[in-house]
Parts: C-alpha cells; structure tokens; sequence
C-alpha cells in the first residue's frame, strides 16, 4: 500500500512541474498546460493522501485517472510527434514533455495495478 500512495503523490508532483514547464515554455499558447497540469497533479496526489489515509478505494480512483491520463497523453504525444514529423520543429519540447508525461502515467499504472493472490 505504501508504494501505491508514493506513486501517486510522485506522479501528482511531476504533473504539476510538468504542466509549469510547459506554461514557461511557451506562456502565450500554453496556459492550459499550467491548469490541467496542476489540476490533475492536485487530483493525483489527493489520491495518495486518501490511500495513505487507510482509504483503499482511493487506488481504483488513481487507477482510473491514471487510465485517462495515458489515454490523453498517448493521443497528444501522437499528435504532437507527427506535427513534429512534418516540418512543425516547435513542437519537438511539446511532444517530448507530453511523452515524458505518459511515461509516468504508465509507471505509476504499473504500481496501481492489482495484484492477484
């Protein structure tokens, strides 16, 4: 269980970092990146405090939000790649910072995940 609710504080963290370095980046198109990045990065870490907190619902509520996550930063790194791809050489930090964001999405499923007995 310990593990389960650091994952979740972690990656709750590194969204908000994230999305602070995506703002800084480029402050005049990406505001959203400070907003759903800190956003998601609250809901995740309040996730981990309920876990700790003995509230063991709260893995299925991370597990559920880290699906989402991945889901969403799979299709944006996609997107973001192929404008990369086709000439759009402004994007590379962008779909790198996404990348790196369903990474730990996929890292933090990894912990979530249940185990069988």
């Amino acid at each position: 269980m310990r593990k389960k609710h650091r994952a979740l504080f972690v990656f709750g963290a590194y969204l908000i970092v994230a999305g602070l370095v995506g703002y800084l980046s480029n402050p005049e198109k990406a505001a959203t990146a400070l907003l759903s990045g800190g956003a998601f990065g609250v809901l995740s870490m309040l996730c981990g405090l309920l876990l700790k907190r003995g509230q063991t619902w709260a893995t299925w509520m991370g597990f559920g939000l880290c699906s989402f996550l991945a889901l969403v930063f799979t299709w944006r790194a996609t997107v973001g790649w192929m404008a990369y791809a086709g000439g759009q050489s402004e994007k590379f930090f962008a779909a790198a910072l996404i990348s790196s964001m369903l990474v730990g999405a996929l890292l933090t499923l990894k912990t979530l995940w249940p185990e069988r007995s």
